[in-house]
C-alpha cells in the first residue's frame, strides 16, 4: 500500500462515507453495522455491498493499513447529496458521524458552485484517509483526495446537467461516470475512446453527452458517423432519449444539409457518405464528432479514416467494443484520429509497442501503452458493472462431415498441394483460397460447388443445425444465426424456411437501412414474426439490439474471434432477461477445429494482441500446413 501505513481511518462506532466513482454512489461504512449508525442520523440506507477499502488490518499482534473487503451501504448521489447538504452539529444523533462525513458534507455544498475552485483545493489538502480510502482498479493504492473530489465535482455537475437536458433515461451508475468520463475529455486532451464492452450502452451515454452540450453550450452542429445499418438506430434512440434535439439525416441519394447547420443539430451520416462528402463534412466546425464502431476508422491507410482526421471538431469520440482486433496498429489508427499526436507517428509506436508487444509479449511496454492511453480511453466489461446481466454459456457443437464433404475437402488438399503453393505473397494468396475452400466444404457441398440441388443430408453441419434448431422452436424461443458468407444464409433460408414450416428472414449488407431496421423491429417486438433470424456476421455484427432471442448460433467461422463476439453481443445486452446459450458448430477434424483451438488462445491473452488467425496459417511451412489441414478421422460420418 501506497502513503497509508500509520494513518486513522476510523474510530469505534463512528459512521464513515467514501465516494465510490464506479458506483456513482456514497458507501456508509464503520466498524458498527453500517444500517444501526444511518438508522441515527436520517442519512439514506442505501442498499448493502462490499466495498475494497484500505483499512487497519491486524496481522499478528500489529495493526497496519492494508485492503479488506468491508461491508458498506451504497447510497446514490440523487439520494446522499441533499441529506448530506441538510446535515447540522447542533443535531444529537451527529455524533456518530466521522470526520469523512463531514468532508464529503463540505463538498456536496461546494459542488454545487463552479466558482468555489480554491475552496476545493483546500478541501482537498485536510480531507480525512477515510473519506478517499477506496482502492483503485489495480488492488495497490488509494486514489488521492484531489483526484476522488474532482469526480465527485464531475459526477454532480453530469447529474444536474443532466436533468436540466431532460434527458429521458433512467442511467445506471456507471452509464452516469460515462458520461461524465465523456464530459471531461476537453480538459484531458480533445478526444477519446469510448471502449466499454458491447451491450453496455455506448449509444446512450454519446447521446447524454450530446444532450449537455445543447444552446450556449454548443459551439456548433454535432456529427455521428456510423456504419449505414445503424442510423436508423441512432435516429431511434436520439428521439427516444433526447427528442429536444433536432436530427438531420445525411445519407441517400437525395441527402443535403441546411447551410448553416444550426448549432446543437445532430447530423447523422454513415462512413460511405463520410468517404464520398469529405469536401463538406470537413468545411463544417463541428462541436462534437462520434465515430461509432470505430472499428470502421481502425486502417490508417483508408480514405474513410484519412477523412475522420480532417473532421474539424473540439471534440472527438470513438465508440468500439474492440479497439484492437488483431493489431496494435488499429489503436494507433483510431486515437490518430481522436487525439492526434498522442502515440507519436506510426512508424516510431511501431517501435515502441507494436513489436515488443505483438511479437515477444512484453508487459514493460504493455504497461506503458496502458499508462499512457488510460486517460483517453474507458473500457468496462459486464462482469464489471452489470453483473445483473445474465449469463452467457458457451456450447461447441461438433459436426461431422458426409462422405460427399469428405471427398471434397481430400480432394481440395490434395491438389493445392500437388500444384504447389508457391512462395512470398502468391503463396499466401493461395493459401488464403485454399482455407475458403475447405471452410465452404464444411459448410455445404452446394456453396463450394455452387450448385442449386437438394440440400437435405450433404452436409453434417446443415442436419445439426437443423435439428437444433427445431429444438429451439419447439420450445417456444427464438434463434439468431450468424454466417459470414451471402451464399451460404440464402441456402440456409431455403432448407431452413422447408424444415421448420416458417420463413426465416436473412439480414445481410444488400438490404437498405428500412427493411433492415424492419427485420429488427419485428424480431424484437411482434410474437407473431418467425422465431429465427439469420444474420451476415459482417452487416449485422454491430449497432443490432437482438437481445429477444435466447440462442446464438455461429455457422461457420470468423478468423478473429472478436468479430463473433461483437455478433453474440446483439442478444447479451443490457435489458436481456435471461441466460443466453451460444453454440459455435465446428467441424472435427478439418481447419475449424484449429481455427477454434487458435481462437482459444488468442482469448486467453488478457490484453495482448495476437495476429490474424489466417495468416498464422498462411506463415506455416508447407510440411506443418498439411498436417493441420489433412483431413482427421474424428471428421467422418
Amino acid at each position: 500500500m501506497t502513503d497509508l501505513v500509520g494513518t486513522p481511518v476510523s474510530r469505534p462506532g463512528v459512521l464513515q462515507a467514501t465516494f465510490i466513482p464506479r458506483e456513482s454512489a456514497m458507501a456508509w461504512w464503520g466498524v458498527r453495522e453500517p444500517a444501526d449508525l444511518l438508522a441515527e442520523t436520517g442519512l439514506p440506507p442505501g442498499r448493502p455491498a462490499v466495498c475494497r477499502f484500505a483499512v487497519p488490518v491486524t496481522d499478528g499482534a500489529a495493526e497496519a493499513i492494508g485492503p479488506r473487503e468491508v461491508p458498506v451501504r451504497l447510497a446514490d448521489l440523487d439520494g446522499a447529496l441533499p441529506a448530506l447538504r441538510a446535515l447540522g452539529r447542533r443535531r444529537r444523533a451527529e455524533t456518530a458521524l466521522g470526520a469523512s462525513v463531514w468532508a464529503w458534507r463540505e463538498a456536496a455544498l461546494l459542488a454545487g458552485d463552479d466558482r468555489r475552485e480554491e475552496e476545493f483545493g483546500a478541501l482537498a489538502a485536510r480531507m480525512p484517509t477515510a473519506a478517499h480510502c477506496v482502492l483503485g482498479p489495480d488492488g495497490t493504492a488509494i486514489s488521492s483526495a484531489p483526484a476522488l473530489l474532482r469526480r465527485f465535482r464531475q459526477m454532480v455537475h453530469t447529474r444536474r446537467e443532466l436533468g436540466a437536458a431532460a434527458v429521458r433515461a433512467d442511467l445506471r451508475p456507471y452509464q452516469v461516470t460515462g458520461v461524465a468520463w465523456l464530459r471531461a475529455l476537453p480538459e484531458t486532451g480533445g478526444g477519446g475512446i469510448l471502449a466499454d464492452e458491447m451491450g453496455l450502452g455506448k449509444t446512450l451515454q454519446a447521446i447524454c453527452l450530446l444532450a449537455t452540450r445543447q444552446g450556449p453550450r454548443a459551439t456548433g452542429p454535432h456529427l455521428v458517423v456510423c456504419p449505414t445499418s445503424v442510423v436508423g438506430n441512432w435516429a431511434r434512440e436520439l428521439a427516444r432519449f433526447a427528442p429536444a434535439i433536432r436530427v438531420i439525416g445525411h445519407h441517400g441519394p437525395g441527402r443535403g444539409l441546411p447551410d448553416p447547420v444550426p448549432p446543437g443539430a445532430v447530423v447523422i451520416t454513415s462512413y460511405s457518405v463520410l468517404r464520398a462528402d469529405a469536401a463538406t463534412l470537413t468545411e463544417i466546425s463541428w462541436d462534437v464528432a462520434v465515430f461509432d464502431e470505430a472499428q470502421q476508422i481502425k486502417n490508417p491507410e483508408a480514405l474513410a479514416t484519412r477523412t475522420a482526421a480532417r473532421i474539424p471538431a473540439r471534440l472527438r469520440v470513438a465508440m468500439t467494443g474492440t479497439p484492437v482486433e488483431n493489431r496494435l496498429d488499429e489503436l494507433w489508427s483510431i486515437l490518430n484520429v481522436t487525439n492526434p499526436g498522442l502515440l507519436g507517428g506510426r512508424a516510431r509506436f511501431r517501435q515502441r509497442f507494436g513489436v515488443p508487444i505483438e511479437q515477444r509479449r512484453s508487459a514493460t511496454a504493455a504497461k506503458r501503452l496502458g499508462a499512457l492511453v488510460a486517460p483517453y480511453v474507458l473500457r468496462r466489461t459486464k462482469s464489471d458493472v452489470a453483473a445483473d446481466l445474465p449469463p452467457k454459456q458457451f456450447v461447441t457443437v461438433a459436426c461431422s462431415l458426409t462422405g460427399e464433404q469428405a471427398r471434397l475437402y481430400r480432394d481440395a488438399v490434395d491438389r493445392a498441394f500437388t500444384d504447389g503453393l508457391g512462395t512470398g505473397a502468391a503463396r499466401r494468396g493461395r493459401v488464403l483460397a485454399l482455407l475458403t475452400s475447405l471452410k465452404q466444404i464444411c459448410n455445404h457441398p452446394a456453396q463450394f460447388l455452387g450448385d442449386d440441388g437438394d440440400l437435405a443430408g450433404r452436409s453434417g453441419k446443415l442436419d445439426r443445425v437443423t435439428e437444433m434448431l427445431s429444438e429451439i422452436v419447439a420450445d417456444d424461443d427464438r434463434a439468431l444465426i450468424f454466417t459470414q458468407y451471402r451464399v451460404m444464409g440464402e441456402l440456409l433460408v431455403r432448407h431452413l424456411t422447408d424444415t421448420l414450416g416458417t420463413p426465416v428472414p436473412f439480414l445481410h449488407g444488400g438490404l437498405d437501412v428500412r427493411r433492415r431496421d424492419a427485420l429488427v423491429h419485428a424480431f424484437q417486438t411482434d410474437d407473431a414474426a418467425p422465431p429465427v433470424l439469420l444474420l451476415s456476421l459482417r452487416a449485422a455484427g454491430f449497432g443490432v439490439n437482438l437481445t429477444r432471442a435466447g440462442h446464438v448460433v455461429h455457422y461457420d467461422r470468423w478468423w478473429n474471434p472478436a468479430v463473433e463476439d461483437q455478433a453474440t453481443d446483439r442478444a447479451h445486452r443490457i435489458g436481456r432477461r435471461g441466460p443466453l446459450t451460444v453454440h459455435t458448430l465446428v467441424t472435427g477434424g478439418t481447419v475449424e477445429e484449429h481455427i477454434a483451438r487458435l481462437h482459444d488462445a488468442k482469448r486467453a491473452l488478457a490484453g495482448a494482441v495476437s495476429g490474424d488467425s489466417a495468416a498464422a496459417l498462411a506463415d506455416l511451412p508447407d510440411e506443418r500446413l498439411r498436417a493441420v489441414l489433412t483431413l482427421g478421422e474424428e471428421g467422418l460420418l
